[in-house]
């Protein structure tokens, strides 16, 4: 304890007094975890006041946190991802949607992974990812030592293994299909308790991303069941049952790291992606508590965006169920944990996120007033003032013109536009600063990596197409059973020249399902090949050569209807 106590002093004559000081042993550093839900909403915890809900683990984790009442994160889960990943705005990071190959983060970027990495610790990834499925983005190419994930932005969407219905399923574990047994929340957080097990002698980070309650509505009967008793619709129960079984491996989760003597000098965060999918696109048929706000998933209005942020870490003292309404949002969460594990940040992009270190060991702390900024774009380039948002502490500046009193409107029922014109021009010139500050950004791509010794063979999706209307995007399943009509190119990157064989599939080919088409062609770069098909095959396969240097690729199937299809999966291989 008393060595201890002398690492906990270092780190806060170091959060103050600056980097030179914060250089301490290793073996002292306290381990990182944090767990993100996925579209689980600020008023879906019972202790924020839904009168429904059972979460008595986090409850339990709230009473013991330094809670950040005044967080905020992107309305959609890809978007946050990659600001937590980054410190940095994430359409700066290449990412302003889930699909459409806008989800895909620039490998560029500096990652809280490749962050603590480079100082030692161990580093391991469990669950959604969600920020590119190929090399050089995976998880694996981006920090993590062990990752155990579902391709795509959710269990059953287009790229995740198909079969996949959150019990008993295959996903990837460090570059190779597993089978599990378990529901897969159980999963995550089981293989997540195993990696701290076998690694809790030497410091860890841990970033722990469930797919729940994320949609499907799949649960275990004896979840929804309670729920369906109090006379909620069977959405809102599924719903609400994911929460509790997400609530029930949490608890089982403390206790190990109590039982392990991890729980003191672990600092655990719990957040979620975005605003509640509850009530989502006006669905009145189950919604919940939104705790007084308005808006949910995919609003710029706080209901899309405020959510939970519980930060405990007893031996630095941020324990004790203490708010905090400092206003603070995702970007903030890797310099701050730079700052508390006492580490140094390699060379990086600049951040746009600012350290809470010193306020959140020290509640007197004044913060400086900030402009924060954000927006909800969903389409292949970003429109200026479309689903837009700026704010501080007091007011909330909507799509341009709209203004919000938060803290005399925490509803945002009453528009003061008209009574503070000073206000929305002020406003409105630090959106215009943000928007020019991402211009090289919009017409710039992140590129699957073809031919690398990293990923060879690579199979690219549908899901990544780059098109202009979502409608043209198989980015599901669902999508793809029923034959969506169109194509679309992938933005790739050939790392190595040599002779390629590259294989075009109607579906994921371990299913073992016919091509359907009779002829197939195939571009990537300034090459141009095609060839009639059988289609009874389960491939069209073509064999190129290829240079190095970036190029879109794209498909084309004609099938037996005569309709034109892109190929929803490709197998790219560099030869030997």
């Amino acid at each position: 304890m008393l060595r201890m106590f002398f690492y906990v002093l270092i780190v806060m004559i170091g959060v103050v007094c600056g980097p030179l000081m914060r250089q301490v042993q290793a073996a002292d550093r306290p381990n990182v975890i944090i767990v993100i839900t996925d579209d689980q909403g600020y008023g879906d915890i019972a202790a924020h006041g839904n009168p429904i809900i059972k979460t008595p683990n986090m409850d339990r984790l709230h009473a013991q946190s330094v809670r950040l009442t005044d967080f905020h994160v992107d309305p959609t889960c890809a978007p946050t991802r990659s600001s937590v990943m980054s410190g940095r705005f994430s359409t700066r990071t290449g990412i302003w949607h889930t699909i459409m190959g806008r989800s895909l983060m620039n490998t560029k970027e500096l990652t809280v992974a490749e962050t603590f990495k480079a100082a030692g610790y161990r580093t391991g990834m469990f669950g959604k990812w969600h920020l590119g499925d190929n090399y050089p983005m995976r998880p694996q190419d981006q920090g993590f030592d062990h990752v155990v994930w579902h391709h795509g932005g959710g269990v059953t969407q287009g790229p995740d293994y198909w079969g996949n219905d959150y019990f008993d399923d295959t996903y990837e574990v460090d570059g190779k299909y597993h089978k599990f047994e378990g529901y897969c929340t159980d999963v995550w957080f089981g293989e997540a308790l195993s990696y701290i097990k076998a690694n809790r002698d030497k410091p860890f980070f841990v970033y722990l991303a469930t797919n729940a309650p994320h949609g499907p509505y799949l649960v275990a009967d004896k979840y929804a069941d309670p729920y369906r008793k109090q006379g909620l619709t069977d959405t809102m129960a599924r719903f609400y049952g994911m929460i509790t079984n997400v609530d029930d491996n949490l608890g089982v989760f403390m206790q190990r790291l109590d039982d392990w003597q991890l729980a003191e000098n672990t600092i655990l965060i719990f957040m979620t992606d975005n605003g509640t999918a509850a009530g989502m696109r006006g669905n009145k048929t189950w919604r919940g508590f939104n705790a007084g706000m308005k808006g949910n998933k995919g609003s710029v209005f706080d209901g899309g965006h405020r959510v939970p942020f519980f930060i405990r870490w007893p031996a630095g003292g941020l324990i004790g169920g203490r708010d905090d309404n400092v206003l603070a949002a995702h970007i903030d969460v890797l310099p701050t944990l730079v700052d508390l594990a006492g580490i140094k940040k390699p060379d990086g992009p600049p951040l746009d996120g600012v350290s809470l270190a010193k306020r959140l060991l020290d509640p007197s702390m004044p913060m400086p007033d900030r402009q924060l900024v954000l927006h909800q774009q969903r389409v292949h380039t970003p429109i200026k003032w479309r689903n837009s948002l700026v704010f501080t502490e007091r007011w909330r500046l909507v799509n341009k013109d709209q203004l919000y009193d938060i803290e005399a409107d925490p509803g945002q029922n009453k528009d003061l536009a008209g009574q503070y014109p000073e206000v929305v021009k002020k406003l409105q010139g630090r959106f215009d600063k943000f928007w020019d500050s991402l211009q090289p950004v919009y017409n710039d791509y992140s590129r699957i990596g073809l031919g690398s010794d990293a990923q060879n063979p690579t199979t690219l999706m549908s899901h990544d197409w780059l098109v202009e209307d979502y409608k043209y995007s198989p980015w599901n399943q669902a999508r793809v059973a029923e034959g969506l009509v169109g194509s679309g190119p992938w933005a790739v990157n050939v790392e190595r020249e040599g002779e390629y064989e590259i294989a075009l599939d109607r579906w994921p080919l371990y299913i073992d399902k016919p091509i359907g088409a009779k002829h197939a062609k195939l571009a990537i770069g300034d090459k141009t090949v095609d060839a009639d098909v059988d289609p009874s095959a389960a491939s069209a396969i073509f064999r190129l050569h290829l240079t190095p240097g970036p190029a879109m690729m794209q498909s084309w199937l004609t099938g037996e209807d005569d309709k034109v299809r892109g190929a929803y999966f490709v197998r790219v291989r560099r030869l030997p």
